[in-house]
Order: structure tokens, then sequence, then C-alpha cells
């Protein structure tokens, strides 16, 4: 594939990923400082204080920093939530807030330690002199230990630094725009140069924050102020610069959001460019997780997503049975306003269902043609899914209802879930019907006899407080019914690997859905 238009792409990109990764980045580290340092500070000369504030950060550290992440939105769904109830305010609680949050306590550990070794550190006898000339305890800190400390406290300034930008690359799930956009979108859809663009870049960032700081604690260190005043001068323009883009740009009238693959990322650009044809500004929040984006879409923190029926009705409506799939559209469609305000905008017209498949070469050996065959072997085979399969409640009704029990069970990208079970890494994988590449890599799909697997049609849902905007409807309206199954594996198959990017794949099924209209 030529990479020319995906560099293109990856550049026209940059000033909204970089300006959200500066912006998350620079708020949680100053952040950090502003808590750190005065605790720091404040613990000095009482042991106990310093053991707890030393363990908390020690524990906050061991959490991996993407469940720290996700798990700020919940809790700053509920406030918002309460204070919306109380004082008729709320706040977005998707994207910016969770992460600066998150990354605040991320930050702590090493500007804590560094501070509290430096100042506990300095010889005892020095502090005891200047104490003898006249000074105050608070004199003494900060004209004589402080400055004395600061090359350790700079040391521990880095380290928070770079930990907070890289970090930060985590936060798309939660939906906050960031160099991690590149290597989430990149990794579902096989764009190995966003994924090193992005990978790239973070670094850059990093190092470069990293030097300028070490400037700093060099000109500390050896008291030259004009490196110390270059250091932070660099800093501060290098802000400037990743935000300056996104300031002068006007603010998006829609935000579309997606889930973390391709065929999300695919549908957000074809309605993306159908917003735009009808002269709407658009922005999408990628690659966010089936709860997250529910919510995100009840709160009116994203104004429009596609879902899928099976999704809805197992994992919101809590419904273990199956209904026929017009009862199950109509039963949905109307709780769905009930409960909750959401407009179901109509389908699109295909299915992507879960659905276990395997290589139809050993299917065939082993005579797999359902689930039920596969309970037989279940127990010396291996099965992969992606991130949420196994804790979905489909999951759990599969396995009860045909007795699976397999020898291993992995979770993995579904980009290589593909790659596991072509390559013999993994015997089933929990793969997507809509998806191009269960054809191109000759899987069969198992049958379900009992009909377990709910529907799982791919529906436009439309948020409450654009529930009566009908310039967004009407936008909406002419992708009801008009993508066909067999358009939507090819434009995903584009997407993924196949030379085109989601942009190109987008237009293409736009293309698509242009002809089937004028056949008509």
């Amino acid at each position: 594939m030529n990479a020319a238009p995906q560099i293109a792409e990856a550049l026209a990109r940059l000033p909204a990923y970089l300006g959200g990764h500066v912006a998350v980045s620079v708020t949680a580290l100053l952040l950090g400082l502003a808590v750190s340092l005065p605790l720091a500070f404040a613990s000095m000369r009482r042991p106990a204080l310093r053991s707890v504030l030393l363990g908390a950060a020690s524990v906050v550290q061991t959490i991996p920093s993407l469940a720290l992440l996700a798990l700020f939105y919940p809790l700053l769904l509920g406030i918002a939530a309460l204070t919306e109830r109380s004082f008729g305010a709320g706040f977005s609680a998707l994207g910016f807030l969770p992460s600066v949050l998150a990354l605040t306590l991320y930050s702590m550990l090493p500007v804590l330690r560094n501070t509290i070794a430096g100042l506990n550190g300095i010889d005892p006898a020095v502090s005891e002199a200047a104490l003898g000339v006249g000074m105050t305890r608070r004199q003494s800190l900060v004209m004589v230990e402080l400055p004395l400390a600061l090359p350790i406290i700079m040391a521990g300034i880095r380290t928070a630094a770079i930990w907070v930008i890289g970090a930060a690359t985590l936060s798309t799930p939660i939906g906050q725009t960031s160099l991690g956009n590149y290597i989430f979108t990149g990794l579902q859809t096989q764009n190995w140069v966003f994924v090193l663009f992005g990978c790239a870049a973070a670094a850059m960032f990093a190092l470069l924050v990293d030097q300028l700081l070490a400037l700093m604690e060099n000109g500390l260190a050896r008291r030259k102020r004009a490196w110390v005043a270059g250091g932070g001068l660099g800093i501060a323009l290098l802000t400037l610069a990743a935000l300056a883009p996104g300031l002068s740009q006007p603010r998006a009238a829609y935000v579309i959001g997606t889930k973390p693959f391709t065929e999300q990322y695919v549908l957000a650009a074809l309605i993306g460019q159908r917003l735009g044809d009808g002269g709407l500004s658009t922005t999408t929040r990628e690659g966010l997780g089936s709860a997250v984006i529910f919510d995100a879409l009840r709160a009116g923190e994203i104004d429009v997503y596609v879902d899928y029926t099976g999704t809805i009705w197992t994992n919101q409506m809590r419904r273990n049975d199956t209904k026929p799939r017009a009862e199950m559209l109509a039963g949905m469609k109307e709780w769905l306003n009930r409960e909750h305000g959401i407009v179901l905008a109509g389908g699109l017209g295909f299915e992507n269902a879960y659905a276990l498949a395997m290589r139809s070469g050993r299917a065939e050996r082993l005579g797999i043609r359902t689930l039920a065959d596969l309970a037989r072997h279940a127990a010396t085979l291996s099965i992969a899914g992606d991130y949420e399969f196994f804790g979905r409640p489909e999951w759990q009704l599969i396995r009860q209802a045909y007795g699976l029990a397999f020898r291993e069970q992995r979770t993995m990208q579904p980009e290589f879930m593909y790659v596991a079970v072509v390559g013999g890494e993994a015997d089933v994988i929990a793969g997507y019907t809509s998806d191009g590449r269960i054809a191109q890599h000759s899987l069969t799909v198992l049958d379900d006899p009992k009909r377990v697997i709910p529907p799982y049609d791919a529906v436009l849902l439309v948020s409450p407080k654009r529930a009566g905007d009908q310039a967004l409807l009407a936008a909406l309206m002419p992708l009801a019914d008009a993508i066909g199954v067999a358009a939507m594996r090819e434009a995903n198959l584009r997407a993924s690997g196949g030379g085109a990017s989601v942009t190109e794949a987008a237009r293409w099924l736009s293309n698509e859905i242009q002809k089937k209209s004028v056949a008509r």
C-alpha cells in the first residue's frame, strides 16, 4: 500500500491530536505539582504523614493507567448527574476532566518521593545553622533547604512529565483526543503508519519536554537563571504552539462517537461526510467502549453513534431472551425513548453479530459445523475474543446453552484475533459477521441452532438533546436501510489493510449507497 496518503492523513490530524495531548498532559502535570509539592513540604517533619502520602501514591502507581483513566469516567458521570439534579448545572464527564484527574494522581509519586528525599537528605547541620542566624523554619525552608534540594526535585518532575505524557496516549478510550488516537485507530485498521506516527510523536514530545526540564535542572544546579528561564519559556512556547491550531478552529456543531473497531470508524466517517454535505460541522470521539459510549450519548456528551440491537438488548436492557427481529427492534425503540430519551433513528440495513468462527479446513476435519458440534471438542481447543466479549452477557448465554469449556481463553485486539486463528495460535475466535476478513481468511462461521445469540442489527442512535434536531435527523435519514452486509464487509476490508484509509473506505461506501439509491 502506498504510504503517502496515510502520511498525509496523519499530518492532517496532527494539530488536533497533539493539541489534545498537550492540553491534558500539561494540565495534569501542573495540577500534580500544585498538589504534591505542598504535601511534601508539609510532611517534612511528620513521619506518619510522609508514610501515608508515599503509601497512597505508591498504591495509585500499581493501578494500570488505562484502568485508572477508565475508573474516573463513571465516577464523574454520577457526580455530574447529581449536580445537575441538585443545582441545575452539570459538567462534562467525558474526555478531558477524567483524563486530567487520573494523570494527576499518576504524576504524584515521583514528585512526592524526590521532594521528600531531597529535603530529608540535607545535612541537619545546615538547617540548624540557618536557625542559628535567626531564620524561621519557613525562611530556612525557602532560602536554604529548598534551593539545595531543587536538583533532586527537578529529577522527580522530569520523571513525572515522562510518565504523564506516555500515559496520556491511553486516554482515547474515555473520549480524550490525544496522540493515542493514532495508535488505537491504527491497530484496529492495520494502519501501521498511524501507529508509528503516534508512537514517534508521543516520544518526540516527551523527549523535548524532558530536555527543556533538564535545562532548568542544570540551571538550578549551576545557578544560571538564564537556563532556568529558557527552559520554562521553551515549555510555554511548545504548549502554545500545540494548542494554537485547536484554539483557532471553530467548535464543531455535532459529536460522533465510535467504538474501538474498524466498522465503527468507517461508519463514523460516513456519518461525518453526510453531515458535512448538509453543511453541518462534526468532530469524532473515537474508541469508546460499549458502556462508555452509551452513557456518553445519554448524557449528551456525544450526539450520534451506531450501535447494535443485540448489545442494547443484553447490556443495557438486561434481557436474556431472544425475540423476533421486528419485535425486538420495536421494544428497544420504545425503551430507549422512555427510559433515556434516546432516539433510535433507524436501522442501517445490515447485521453485525458476534459469531464463533474457525479455519474452514480445521472445522471440516473435526466435523464442526455448529456450536453444538463445537462443545464436543472445546476441551482441546483455544478461543480468542476481543476485550469485551468474555465479559458480555451473550458469552455467558452461549457458554451455558452449549456447555462450552475451552482449554484456553485469550483476550486480544480484534485485528490480532484474526491473525491468531489464521496462524493456528487460536482455534476459535469470536468474530463479527460483517467483517470482510472472515471471507478473506476462509473462516467457517458456526451455526447457532438454539438461537442464543440475538440479532445485531446496526442502528443509528441520537442523544436526547438532539431528539428534536430536524437538521441532524434529515441528514441521517438517507442512511436508513441503505447499507447491505456485502457492502459493509467490503468497506471494512478496504479499511482494515485492504489498501484504503478509513476516510476512503467511507467514501467508497457512500458511493455504493448512492448507486443503490439511483437503482431504485
